[in-house]
């Protein structure tokens, strides 16, 4: 029993709302958790890991950023948003304007650089609560319309403005830290750290928010808006906050993407982007906190082992046939298509069953 035992819970028995709302059930999840995250910090002191693996570890931690506020918008609130890429390419562009301002070494910009992370996330989700502004009247496929209409709002206008140097890429300074400025060899190991920190903040403010009565209203107006207007939620402002919110984490990733990659192109923020996003989302889980961590883990493992595979049948293909233009589509729409099918609630729920399993391990059933 929970109440007598801290340690191990045999059901959900709570003797209090407050119980039932805990970040951790049990002491044994605590600790669990607290040796995992202090396993994500310490793995890379002992293990050297060339910087091309270090880059693809770094973009699963930013999509992962990008992929909570996501989660946020589409899985908690139920407003269907393909226009994300575009969010993401807001924050970019925030350090990227300061850039051609500035300067791309400005002291702002290599010094300040947790500062301009968190103004770019006010700026993402200033635009977020602008376009969240059409889900006061609009719901399902049109809302998702609108949605892309920012999307290629933005693009037109990235494409198209001198000052965003018509979407080629805008170069930006590295940073410094207490030991002076990064070092290449350095960069890629910096900025997981760093990226790995905003997570760990992003994953317990939302976990904290879904606990809040301004949390339930998300679920509530995605389960039955109408219902929770009756009960004296207002369905639109819980919408406009909810894109604000996902806009605030979006322009975050962005702004971390801009820095990691010293550098802003449009490439990185179309509408491929875009479902690509969408598509982490669905395959990590949609509506829970920890399948923002699956789905981009598997998406871009996934893109590395059709690379490797591409790579390894060009040595005995004809040199016109470019199989990994072809393969990361055709794996890409098979693994959506797959997930949608047979497990439309994502890798999370695959966790969730082993979770159980093990929890009630030896009397599994």
């Amino acid at each position: 029993m929970m109440a007598s035992n801290r340690w191990l819970a045999t059901g959900n028995y709570f003797t209090s709302y407050k119980e039932e709302q805990r970040i951790f059930f049990t002491r044994l999840d605590q600790s669990v958790m607290c040796l995992f995250i202090l396993a994500l910090f310490v793995w890379p002191m002992l293990i050297e890991v060339d910087n091309k693996y270090m880059l693809v570890i770094d973009n699963i931690l930013v999509a992962t950023v990008a992929i909570i506020g996501l989660n946020l918008v589409t899985g908690f609130a139920g407003l269907i948003s393909i226009g994300h890429a575009a969010f993401v390419g807001i924050g970019a562009y925030t350090i990227a304007s300061f850039a051609r301002v500035l300067g791309d070494s400005h002291v702002l910009l290599t010094h300040a650089w947790p500062v301009m992370i968190f103004i770019s996330g006010l700026v993402g989700a200033l635009f977020g609560a602008i376009v969240g502004l059409p889900a006061l009247r609009l719901k399902h496929l049109y809302l998702a319309i609108a949605t892309l209409s920012f999307q290629m709002i933005f693009q037109w206008t990235i494409n198209f403005m001198d000052f965003f140097n018509q979407g080629q890429t805008i170069s930006v300074g590295r940073v410094s830290w207490f030991t002076g400025t990064v070092s290449r060899s350095q960069h890629y190991l910096f900025w997981y750290y760093a990226i790995l920190v905003v997570i760990i903040i992003a994953g317990f403010s939302v976990r904290n928010l879904l606990r809040t009565r301004y949390g339930r209203c998300l679920v509530a107006v995605r389960d039955n808006d109408r219902a929770a207007d009756a009960m004296g939620m207002h369905p639109g402002f819980t919408k406009v906050y909810a894109f604000s919110l996902a806009g605030f984490l979006a322009g975050v990733a962005g702004a971390l993407n801009a820095y990691l990659y010293r550098g802003v192109g449009i490439e990185s923020f179309t509408l491929h982007a875009s479902i690509t996003y969408l598509a982490m989302a669905i395959v990590g889980g949609l509506g829970t906190l920890h399948g923002s961590f699956w789905g981009p883990a598997a998406i871009k493992l996934l893109d590395l082992q059709v690379e490797k595979l591409a790579e390894w049948s060009a040595t005995f293909l004809p040199s016109g046939m470019n199989l990994a233009t072809a393969l990361r589509p055709l794996s890409f729409g098979l693994v959506i298509v797959l997930f949608l099918m047979f497990e439309p609630r994502g890798i999370a729920n695959w966790w969730r069953i082993a979770r159980s399993y093990v929890k009630l391990w030896p009397f599994r059933y």
